[in-house]
């Protein structure tokens, strides 16, 4: 755990019985139930399987067997694609299966000027606005109780200036966010969903890691407009960052709020060619997983998450897609392969957060005033003696906390 004890915490926690009486020198057994941290992936691929409409049971196991946060797709052209017939009520269901399996649900974006709703772009700028501020609102709203964090809007820095129009109709969240700014735009995204759950959590989200994100953040700040965490893009498609994964946390934690890793991704074939600028331009017909990319996919996850776990400004990352199949611009970047079977970068992450930063099932005595100590991976606990079970939190660093065990 060299490294690591700001991940951790030890709790004095004492053990009562219904009556409220000490369990005094009694036998229980003490294990893990999820981190703390965020280790977050795509849940994408198992929308179908939570609303009954595939079975990809096999898939959804590996999922869980790894991951606390599941990113769920709010990409307004496609949860949208006919004007006011959202697809609510699918991303209900698999909101709520992933909270039914202890998993905390992202929304990924509420504004975005990509895969936006095309019936939105003949719209006059006011009713643009409108509808925009409206759609936050809708998702906050549905969604409260599901969905406790969204990035708020993303990509803000190439926002105004985006020109992408195949049909010829200007993007209408460009168009927006030209006449009323960047950091208007952020404060529109962020206003507009507090205003309907306060205590929701917001990020600011970008792919663009220069000096031009650092100077959108300082002058949203600056601003008066609250932000609770920074988002930072980090795809490997042409290679691992290595220690650049340190630079961009320091870089972004000297605003003083955590850090989130949202969107990483390392091909387990061979890389795409460093001369490629949009890594959308690189989308070939095969591009295969291969052994000797699998092997070194391994070993860069495993320093990936080294790496910024071991960072204290660091409080999430989230992988891009545990397969293969599907996969985002056809990359091989799962832990699984198309075929369902894992490669050797699933194994070598469950080693990680399910053994070596995982609190066991351990059995220990407790005192004569009915306490045991517990020292581990800020998370969720259980607590069992006998029959009875009950759960606890332990948070970073020392506590204190009384856990009721009836029956036992």
């Amino acid at each position: 755990m060299s490294g690591l004890d700001h991940r951790r915490g030890t709790a004095s926690v004492s053990l009562l019985d219904a009556a409220g009486r000490p369990l005094a020198d009694r036998e229980v057994v003490v294990e893990q139930v999820r981190h703390a941290f965020s280790f977050g992936c795509i849940g994408f691929d198992l929308i179908a399987h939570a609303n009954g409409e595939a079975d990809e049971s096999a898939l959804a196991d590996d999922w869980l067997e790894l991951f606390t946060l599941a990113v769920l797709p709010f990409y307004w052209g496609g949860f949208e694609p006919e004007r006011g017939h959202p697809d609510t009520a699918r991303l209900q269901r698999a909101a709520r299966w992933f909270r039914e399996r202890g998993v905390r649900v992202k929304g990924h974006p509420l504004v975005w000027h990509t895969v936006k709703a095309a019936w939105l772009d003949a719209l006059p700028i006011d009713e643009v606005e409108r509808l925009v501020r409206a759609r936050v609102r809708r998702e906050v709203g549905d969604f409260a109780g599901l969905i406790d964090e969204w990035d708020a809007i993303n990509e803000v820095v190439i926002m105004p200036d985006f020109v992408n129009e195949p049909d010829g109709v200007p993007n209408a969240i460009s168009r927006l966010a030209r006449e009323v700014g960047r950091v208007d735009m952020v404060r529109l995204a962020v206003e507009e969903a507090r205003s309907v759950v306060p205590g929701v959590r917001l990020l600011l989200n970008d792919f663009d890691l220069s000096a031009d994100y650092e100077r959108l953040i300082e002058q949203v700040l600056d601003a008066g407009v609250r932000l609770d965490a920074i988002g930072v893009q980090t795809h490997m498609h042409q290679g691992f960052r290595g220690a650049q994964l340190l630079e961009l946390a320091d870089r972004f934690g000297r605003f003083g709020l955590p850090v989130h890793f949202t969107e990483a991704s390392l091909v387990s074939g061979d890389l795409m060619p460093a001369s490629i600028v949009d890594l959308n331009d690189f989308q070939p017909s095969v591009w295969q997983s291969t052994p000797e990319g699998e092997a070194r996919q391994a070993d860069e996850l495993e320093q990936h998450f080294r790496m910024l776990v071991g960072h204290p400004a660091v409080e999430s990352v989230t992988y891009w897609g545990i397969t293969d199949r599907g996969a985002w611009l056809g990359a091989p970047i799962g832990l699984v392969r198309a075929d369902g079977s894992r490669k050797p970068s699933f194994d070598r992450l469950r080693a990680l957060f399910r053994e070596e930063w995982w609190h066991a099932p351990t059995t220990l005595r407790t005192d004569a005033a009915g306490r045991v100590m517990v020292a581990g991976f800020a998370g969720d606990y259980a607590i069992t003696a006998g029959d009875a079970r009950a759960e606890f939190a332990l948070p970073l660093g020392p506590s204190r906390p009384t856990v009721e065990l009836p029956g036992a």
